[in-house]
């Protein structure tokens, strides 16, 4: 599978704070908005990227990640696109419960499976086209995913609203760097 995203630097951004987030519940596909503190670090992390060219943001579909790229479209100008395959993944029972009943490698009932989570993700990544540079707003689990076609370091999950950007180095390493006001 060809993925001409990997040809080019490009930023990353997980949404915004939602109250699942903030209990520590799995959310999964449940369509939850951003709440308060989320629109807060949306709105900072636009602040964040303003300055950075952008040829589209491309955003999981759901109200969350969509909240987010909006903040961000807003003060760029750069148009957005939504990705269904960009979606987090489906926890099926698990939706709505503590995080620490999570377990990645297991299927849900009613849920998606970690391999089907990864072939979904793969496919979208495949779908992102120019212009370049991108920036791709999404979720932890699409994070992850996207950290694991990359590179083989150990994964940190991000934080609400966190941005990195993805390039490669002089070996064709890939290297994610976390963005921060000062950059």
């Amino acid at each position: 599978m060809v993925i001409p995203l990997l040809s080019h630097p490009f930023l990353f951004l997980r949404h915004g704070q939602t109250a699942a987030n903030a209990a520590n519940r799995i959310g999964g596909t449940t369509d939850d908005p951003l709440d308060r503190t989320g629109l807060a670090q949306a709105e900072a992390a636009a602040r964040l990227l303003a300055d950075r060219p952008l040829g589209a943001i491309w955003h999981s579909p759901l109200v969350r990640a969509r909240q987010t790229a909006l903040a961000v479209a807003r003060v760029t100008g750069a148009p957005m696109r939504s990705l269904p395959g960009l979606a987090e993944r489906n926890w099926g029972v698990w939706e709505g419960q503590d995080r620490a009943v999570l377990i990645r490698e297991a299927t849900p009932p009613g849920g998606e499976g970690p391999e089907a989570f990864r072939a979904r993700i793969r496919a979208a990544l495949a779908e992102i086209t120019a212009p370049f540079p991108v920036l791709i707003v999404a979720h932890s689990g699409t994070a992850r995913e996207l950290h694991a076609v990359l590179t083989d370091v150990p994964f940190r999950r991000l934080g609400n609203a966190e941005a990195v950007e993805w390039r490669q180095d002089r070996d064709c390493h890939w290297i994610c760097t976390k963005l921060s006001p000062d950059r």
